[in-house]
């Protein structure tokens, strides 16, 4: 699962267990569901905590649902929905949000499109009429679509032409999948996004934007049943959709090590090594989770130990395992040399610290650390709104809301064995993909963009 709150204390998750009403941790008992005839599914939860909402709405549709040819239309359609409506003027509904005392933005995953807002509670009408709005009556104009096309050339280019391990990642992802549209960028690719038309946004916009492929998550200090009210009238006058197109395509098995170069102007090189794995939906799923948080779970853990401090060979290192992706992704390591040290002797240590876990399970000490941690951070994630809507969210894209309430008891269940077998069978070498950034001298008076962990969702 992507964390949030991964740098809160493990000692006092004890203490935040004991000190939470039992009820609080489960969302079956406490989330209000409801569809509405179009298909609009809502997930509403009162927290009274303070006077304030969070308002997420969610599309099912990010660059898993996309083309070759026609990749990064999911981030595009997500900036062209600010400009406008025939109610709402181009660029007003973020100073509407304002004026009301809010915040609002977006974000494109490979899985969804996620707009939200943060708000008084008595205000969270005003981003319900404003959302409804725009599912139903976006404007699409070419005075508005080839500027923003611009806007995001520009945003690619400083977020991954110009960043040198973003790129890698880039390439990483498109030597691991050969067949599934993970192996594409989020934002997509240049090319494709200089020749994108208004006429394929606006397909993707009708096929895609409908209530039947959407849903509502709202948590903060209202009445669930006086919302939902809310929200249908808003809503119910907007026809379901088409069912938009599966996605069909499933990566095969990989059957060897394969191995990229990025050759780069950058300060320093990078290497990541890649493995398929399963997500939430395998028994083998927590367990990962377990091993992520072994290896990379902040200073003390096993990857920083040893070739930060130990060995003194990087100056960044960690893995990165995405639990609620819709479809199987992957586990990352990934590391940066410190100044004068070679990749090669890199990938030798974090292969080394993989053949360790394999060949002798994790200790005691270091699983319940480790579990500690992930408990910690899902239980403190609690104190936050926005972290519960997100939470809610991403286990609704990757199959069922319920699950989340599966989560901590499956963390609790993973003993030292089940991590030294996850290890075993996944990470091998038939299943790696191995990519380095290969630096090359920046040309006199260019920066070059520092290093970064792994990119996350486009924003």
């Amino acid at each position: 699962m992507q964390r949030i709150v991964r740098s809160i204390t493990a000692a006092l998750v004890g203490w935040a267990v004991l000190a939470m009403p039992a009820a609080a941790l489960t969302y079956a008992e406490r989330v209000r569901e409801q569809v509405l005839p179009n298909g609009l599914k809502l997930l509403l939860l009162e927290d009274h905590k303070a006077p304030v909402a969070v308002y997420q709405i969610w599309y099912r549709v990010g660059s898993r649902n996309e083309e070759l040819g026609r990749t990064g239309l999911s981030h595009l359609l997500e900036h062209m929905m600010f400009k406008g409506t025939h109610k709402v003027a181009p660029e007003e509904y973020s100073k509407i949000i304002q004026r009301n005392g809010g915040n609002t933005n977006a974000f494109t995953g490979e899985d969804s499109t996620t707009y939200f807002a943060t708000l008084a509670s008595d205000r969270i009408g005003v981003v319900n009429d404003l959302e409804a709005d725009r599912m139903a009556d976006l404007i699409l104009k070419d005075d508005s679509f080839t500027p923003e096309r611009q806007v995001v050339m520009e945003e690619r280019r400083l977020r991954t032409e110009d960043s040198p391990v973003s790129a890698l990642f880039e390439l990483i992802s498109a030597t691991a999948f050969t067949a599934h549209p993970y192996g594409w960028p989020v934002i997509g690719w240049m090319d494709d996004i200089r020749q994108a038309t208004l006429e394929d946004l606006t397909r993707h916009y009708k096929t895609y934007y409908a209530p039947n492929n959407a849903f509502i998550v709202a948590v903060g200090d209202f009445n669930a049943e006086q919302l939902a009210a809310q929200i249908a009238k808003a809503f119910e006058a907007i026809p379901a959709g088409g069912a938009p197109p599966e996605v069909r395509s499933v990566e095969p098995a990989q059957q060897g090590e394969r191995r990229a170069v990025l050759r780069r102007e950058a300060q320093l090189p990078f290497i990541g090594i890649a493995y398929h794995v399963p997500n939430l939906h395998d028994d083998d799923a927590p367990a990962l989770d377990v091993l992520e948080s072994v290896l990379s779970g902040g200073r003390s853990a096993r990857l920083h130990q040893e070739l930060v401090y130990g060995k003194r060979l990087t100056r960044d290192v960690g893995a990165d395992y995405s639990y609620t992706s819709r479809d199987p992704g992957l586990f990352v390591l990934y590391a940066q040399p410190l100044p004068g040290k070679k990749t090669a002797d890199i990938e030798a240590a974090l292969l080394a610290e993989v053949k360790k876990i394999q060949s002798k399970r994790p200790t005691d000490h270091e699983m319940t650390k480790a579990k500690n941690r992930t408990e910690a951070a899902f239980v403190f994630g609690q104190d936050s709104g926005f972290f519960q809507a997100l939470s809610l969210g991403q286990y609704e894209v990757a199959g069922d809301w319920r699950a989340i309430d599966r989560y901590l008891p499956a963390i609790r269940a993973v003993t030292a064995d089940d991590v030294q077998r996850v290890a075993t069978r996944y990470l091998t070498a038939d299943n790696r993909t191995v990519g380095m950034l290969d630096p090359l001298p920046p040309k006199p008076g260019r920066r070059v963009a520092p290093s970064a962990p792994p990119p996350g969702m486009v924003r």
